[in-house]
């Protein structure tokens, strides 16, 4: 009996985690860019989560951070299996990274995973008229710059399916202003590996400066402890949306850090959840908010 007590927070610990597996389909590394394509982009694979029996649900695509140099999908293995069994089919990207590439693949990759998606997920019983993106970190800045950005689709040849975009204390919203007028201070050149040392390139992939082309519905969700680069970028982010009418809701995190706010979706009853499944739930059943300024919490 003894013996038994002694195991017993390890049977609880894996019943918990056979419950939260369960009724879980995973289909992984399914390439979405091939070795051999005309973008001079290497292969890139995804991961795909759904409820058994699926059928026309919404759809969320998360993209990694790691300061555009670092991460990959597996890490967040946990996320597509905890969305999943809340009823969102969750696909996981892999990006190129640099030093070997620079955010224009990222940003040319992130629009063929979105691609892809669009064409193929009916097949994993995902709804294609109800795509969602998100991202962490650089993951946000990716994720901001498929849903606001027009060009760059029409560069594709088609017209952008986002439905909604869910930015995850994302870095890089307006990076032309911070490496151009704090990168002293913050020692922002840490990113010229990705971004290039041309404010041009700076310029280019902030999605600050495509706002007034926005059309999808953004949820901003910030820490109260991030980095400063994030705050302040963020806070000039969201003065613009306001200034031009962007659907835009914001969603406030007290003391929160910058990794924690990634780490917290270990948890199916953290905040992260309640916002990001209450935004996709608002999204697709139709309505249309008139505000930019949404939902404000704590500040």
């Amino acid at each position: 009996m003894k013996n038994y007590f002694l195991f017993l927070p390890a049977i609880l610990l894996f019943s918990i985690q056979s419950c939260a597996f369960k009724g879980v389909v995973r289909e992984k590394n399914i390439p979405y860019i091939e070795a051999d394509n005309s973008y001079d982009l290497p292969a890139k694979e995804l991961n795909v989560f759904s409820p058994r029996k699926a059928s026309s649900l919404p759809v969320l695509i998360f993209i990694h951070g790691g300061s555009w140099n670092k991460g990959r999908k597996e890490i967040y293995d946990f996320m597509g299996n905890r969305l999943a069994r809340r009823e969102v089919v969750t696909v996981i990207i892999d990006y190129p990274l640099a030093p070997d590439y620079q955010v224009d693949d990222m940003e040319r990759a992130t629009l063929l995973a979105v691609d892809w998606v669009e064409k193929n997920i009916s097949n994993y019983g995902g709804d294609p008229d109800q795509i969602f993106i998100s991202g962490h970190s650089a993951g946000g800045h990716l994720a901001a710059l498929a849903a606001i950005k027009k060009e760059s689709w029409e560069e594709l040849g088609r017209s952008n399916p986002i439905k909604g975009a869910i930015l995850n204390d994302p870095a890089g919203l307006d990076w032309y202003w911070f490496l151009t007028e704090r990168k002293a201070k913050y020692n922002a050149e840490d990113n010229y590996d990705a971004f290039t040392a041309d404010p041009e390139v700076w310029k280019a992939y902030s999605p600050i400066y495509f706002l007034d082309e926005s059309e999808v519905p953004l949820l901003l969700m910030e820490g109260e402890r991030t980095y400063p680069g994030i705050r302040l970028t963020v806070e000039r982010f969201r003065d613009k949306a306001e200034e031009k009418g962007v659907d835009l809701t914001y969603s406030f995190y007290p003391k929160t850090k910058h990794i924690p706010m990634i780490t917290q979706y270990f948890w199916t009853w953290s905040k992260g959840y309640d916002d990001v499944l209450g935004f996709i739930q608002f999204q697709s059943e139709g309505s249309m908010r008139t505000s930019s300024s949404g939902v404000t919490t704590g500040k």
